[in-house]
């Protein structure tokens, strides 16, 4: 597989082995997001989904942090009306479908702060993997905002009705354990061990099969709105569709010759 890095301002870009890995580089802002980081990171993941070498897609932040939202000092506090102001936003609320969509699985590696957009973000992810010393905030309302980047859709599907209303009335900030118990985060690790089971898990992920994945990943998102028909509709179609590929040919063989099969996951040490 083909090996790539992108120099952007904001952002650090790597394809290696299947492997994309997106770091937000503000380590003296806490990986705020401002304007240049917003376009950087939509362009990245849009980079990672149009590269047929690229399977898998990690997102971290640089330093002990992953994100600490949009940058404050870049909003224009007062100066918009409402027309510049969803304006400003459309882009963040289209990124972070674009995560939601992006046919490949996508790993968040939080560290520190995940605040504010930061915390959706982090939503946006198919696994999130979370240090001890991982918080998170929905603090949109401390600033006399509403939840953006997706979060009013993902919250409530990841936590629950109760939960959602709980941290976003009272935007306090949750640790990394009360994140894993609500399932916001699927492992906790040492801060020493983050990046290398993000690694781990993205590359086991490779193997995948892609096709089957993205049917899944794109039937569980329209889930929740779907009614009884329409997802056996979904199911049986997309099963069509899993018969019919080259990777569960060679899976299936695989099986009845009891050999291993390409896929399976790393249980975490």
């Amino acid at each position: 597989m083909e090996n790539q890095q992108v120099l952007y301002e904001r952002i650090r870009y790597a394809a290696v082995g299947g492997v994309a890995h997106i770091i937000l580089n503000r380590r003296e802002k806490k990986n705020a997001l401002d304007m240049v980081m917003r376009s950087e990171l939509w362009d990245a993941v849009a980079r990672a989904r149009d590269d047929e070498s690229v399977a898998v897609v990690i997102l971290s932040g640089d330093g002990n942090d992953f994100c600490s939202g949009g940058d404050v000092s870049t909003m224009r506090p007062g100066e918009l009306d409402a027309e510049a102001g969803r304006n400003r936003i459309a882009p963040v609320t289209r990124g972070a479908y674009s995560l939601l969509e992006l046919p490949k699985p996508v790993i968040v590696a939080v560290d520190g702060c995940a605040y504010g957009a930061g915390f959706s973000l982090a939503l946006t992810a198919d696994i999130v993997i979370a240090t001890e010393q991982s918080k998170f905030c929905l603090s949109f309302l401390r600033l006399g905002l509403i939840p953006d980047a997706a979060a009013l859709f993902t919250l409530p599907r990841t936590v629950g009705w109760s939960r959602a209303k709980q941290l976003l009335y009272s935007a306090r900030e949750i640790n990394g354990r009360t994140a894993l118990e609500y399932g916001i985060v699927s492992e906790l690790v040492g801060r020493e061990q983050l990046l290398p089971r993000a690694l781990e898990i993205a590359s086991a992920m490779v193997h995948l099969p892609p096709a089957a994945f993205a049917l899944c990943k794109s039937a569980l998102l329209r889930s929740f709105s779907s009614d009884t028909a329409v997802m056996a509709e979904t199911e049986m179609s997309g099963q069509g569709i899993a018969y019919s590929t080259k990777y569960h040919a060679s899976a299936a063989r695989d099986f009845m010759d009891r050999k291993a099969l390409p896929y399976s996951w790393p249980d975490p040490v």
